[in-house]
């Protein structure tokens, strides 16, 4: 269970990686809607586990978009720096969040499931006339 002073730091983490992406990267290969889906501290609050969840485009320029935020993490690390209130600053670590995208492919799945079952179901009514 993390402490308070964990979960400060990695709300702070969550919304200066979120401002960093949008707003202080300039790398044509960013593409997408990107989103700090989570952030999960160390108990030594020196590594940062931060999931990332891109979406829009293919599965090849969402990976490109990937590496390009990897490649920019100590750019992202100083927004972090400037925004924590510590003397040290925690190693971002960069992983996909494929959790969420796994519930939206889950209710994409429902969804068609459920849509293919009201158009196999017949009406009562109309069933007695086919009889």
């Amino acid at each position: 269970m993390p402490t308070r002073r964990q979960e400060k730091f990695a709300r702070v983490i969550k919304e200066a990686v979120s401002y960093a992406v949008r707003e202080g990267l300039n790398d044509p290969r960013i593409d997408g809607f990107i989103s700090v889906t989570k952030v999960e501290m160390a108990p030594d609050m020196r590594n940062a586990d931060v999931y990332l969840s891109i979406f829009g485009g293919t599965e090849t320029s969402q990976n490109k978009t990937f590496k390009a935020i990897e490649h920019a993490r100590t750019r992202i690390q100083s927004f972090v720096a400037d925004r924590l209130e510590s003397k040290f600053c925690p190693v971002l670590h960069f992983k996909p969040d494929e959790v969420f995208k796994k519930t939206l492919e889950t209710m994409r799945l429902i969804e068609k499931a459920k849509q293919e079952y009201q158009d196999n179901d017949v009406d009562p009514d109309e069933q007695e006339e086919i009889d």
